[in-house]
């Protein structure tokens, strides 16, 4: 394939890009973009770039293998984890086209003894992770020793089936990977194959993907890339994983340059028709008329206003990501062979707003705290509850009731953006210039909010001595065994569970609230002033007993 796709690429960026100095400028920001990214002294990844099959950038970052120093090359083969559930939905949907099956087809028609408990479980609600079954990567029973065990999927099928759903089928979305699982072992049952060999015979060979494989520990795999992840400032070997487990819904292999042929034959129509493959890339509608933001194998987003199709994959050693804009046909691939390199949205993202020259581009400005606290209220949407935001620390924090917090910085009127990310909040005013809600546009699907109280007091800090925080310090016992200890460092006061550790900022006296989540610490005192326990308010009130005394609090 190193040869090949050589072939395929060389000479359209020997012809396109000296004439285009719009992709050489590009090249350079990718270039800075993506070495932030990629460490050089790391595990690296790999970067592909194209606008209607004319590639515009295909680079390789870091190393494939660390203890032997092998750097990373564009035709280096990654677990691709999730993305794998593309392959899976149009594997289903090539299956209704022949007329084997169909999407409202329930699952015990396929497999008589699944327990449905009454419910209508269709391959729509499948494909759309709206059944409700339960995912079983994250039940109890997903050990670490199961992990290197390899299971059929019947097996696999086994270890769900039984649960209770969280939800009946259609009236929510959750990710579940037991759906795609289901999905793979109904693919099997109706052609007789496996899996893995039936995708290999019915899109890697056709279309010539050589580089791509469902994947196996044993298996000698040409230019496979060794996976690692990043803990207490090392770099370690991925823990290990049988590929029997992701099965349909993460256990394929490939290359950026095999997933660039895979979307230029899908979007062309020479997999399935267009027609056929169409409700994979449109956001699917719930029983209450909500949009999930995701559709069959595909999540369906939007950068600066133009559609997106995209899918993101997580895997033992692995993060990758590809993303599809159909109206200026731009393909974007990023392979990372380091499992928490982070969220590769941003820079994908990122990445498109520029081919698109609509370049996301945040500059903060300065609003005083008076104009800051007239943004504070409570908001509702109809079908995502309630949000609030709050001033506190001189800053505007986002959040839900007992969540995690994040800043809103002001960069135009009325404009914010959530920290570290790439979605914006744009407040609406009334006639009289009140703010009555707001608009949230980020990568996925545009949400709308309505204010509903403004019942939220602004917290100021207040100012506390070192001496007197340190006798807050201690180990506090929440019934019945959780510990939960009280630090000081550098004049700072910070609640602590195990690793876990939140600032804590003071606004009353012997009052504090967590500066990253919704959650407030009320020192309780005896009548000799002394630390004798403290109260957590955060979704409910939680008591605990001081374990030791360390001072005697008089202010």
């Amino acid at each position: 394939m190193k040869t090949s796709l050589k072939i395929l690429i060389w000479p359209i960026v020997a012809i396109f890009i000296p004439t285009y100095t719009f992709c050489q400028n590009n090249e350079k920001i990718f270039d800075s973009l993506l070495h932030a990214q990629f460490p050089v002294s790391g595990p690296g990844g790999t970067v592909l770039i194209a606008r209607d099959k004319q590639v515009l950038y295909n680079k390789a970052f870091g190393k494939s293998n660390i203890e032997l120093n092998i750097p990373m090359t564009v035709d280096n083969v990654f677990r691709i984890g999730s993305i794998t559930k593309q392959f899976t939905a149009v594997a289903i949907l090539k299956l209704i086209e022949e007329g084997k099956l169909n999407l409202l087809d329930e699952v015990t028609k396929f497999i008589p003894d699944y327990p449905s408990t009454g419910k209508t479980i269709t391959i729509a609600n499948l494909l759309s992770h709206t059944s409700g079954i339960k995912n079983y990567t994250g039940m109890s029973n997903f050990t670490k020793e199961l992990k290197r065990t390899d299971l059929t999927p019947k097996a696999l099928v086994g270890l769900f089936k039984d649960e209770t759903p969280d939800f009946n089928p259609g009236t929510a979305y959750q990710y579940s990977n037991s759906n795609y699982v289901l999905l793979g072992y109904i693919i099997e049952l109706i052609t007789g194959e496996s899996y893995g060999s039936y995708i290999d015979k019915t899109f890697f060979q056709p279309l010539g993907m050589k580089n791509s494989y469902y994947d196996s520990s044993s298996r000698i795999i040409p230019q496979r890339t060794s996976g690692y992840r990043h803990i207490n400032g090392e770099y370690e070997n991925a823990e290990f994983l049988s590929m029997t487990l992701p099965y349909a819904a993460g256990s394929l292999l490939s290359t950026t340059g095999d997933l660039l042929i895979w979307y230029n034959a899908l979007m062309s129509g020479k997999v399935i028709p267009l027609s056929v493959l169409s409700p994979a890339h449109h956001s699917y509608q719930l029983n209450n008329g909500k949009l999930t933001g995701y559709g069959y194998g595909w999540e369906i987003g939007n950068v600066q206003g133009e559609v997106n199709i995209k899918h993101t994959g997580v895997v033992n050693g692995f993060v990758t990501y590809v993303s599809y804009l159909p109206a200026e046909k731009i393909f974007i691939a990023i392979f990372s062979n380091v499992e928490n390199i982070g969220d590769l949205d941003i820079p994908g993202s990122k990445i498109a707003g520029y081919l698109l020259g609509k370049p996301f581009n945040f500059q903060r400005i300065n609003i005083s705290e008076d104009d800051l606290n007239v943004y504070q209220a409570v908001y509702h949407n109809e079908y995502d509850g309630n949000k609030i935001i709050a001033c506190e620390n001189g800053r505007l924090s986002f959040f839900t009731k007992g969540g995690q917090k994040q800043t809103l910085i002001p960069y135009k009127k009325d404009g914010f953006y959530l920290d570290q990310t790439l979605t914006t909040i744009q407040f609406n005013r009334d006639q009289k210039g009140k703010v009555e809600g707001y608009q949230m546009t980020g990568t996925g699907l545009t949400t709308k909010w309505k204010k509903i109280s403004q019942n939220i007091q602004a917290k100021n800090t207040l100012n506390v001595s070192a001496k007197i925080l340190a006798t807050y310090a201690g180990r506090y016992l929440f019934k019945p065994d959780m510990v939960f200890e009280i630090i000081v460092e550098n004049d700072r006061i910070y609640g602590k569970v195990g690793v876990d550790k939140k600032e804590l900022i003071p606004y009353e006296k012997n009052k504090f609230y967590a500066l990253d989540i919704d959650a407030t610490i009320i020192f309780n005192l005896n009548a000799d002033a002394r630390v004798i326990s403290l109260t957590k308010i955060q979704n409910n009130e939680m008591f605990a007993t001081r374990m030791e005394e360390t001072g005697n609090l008089k202010n």
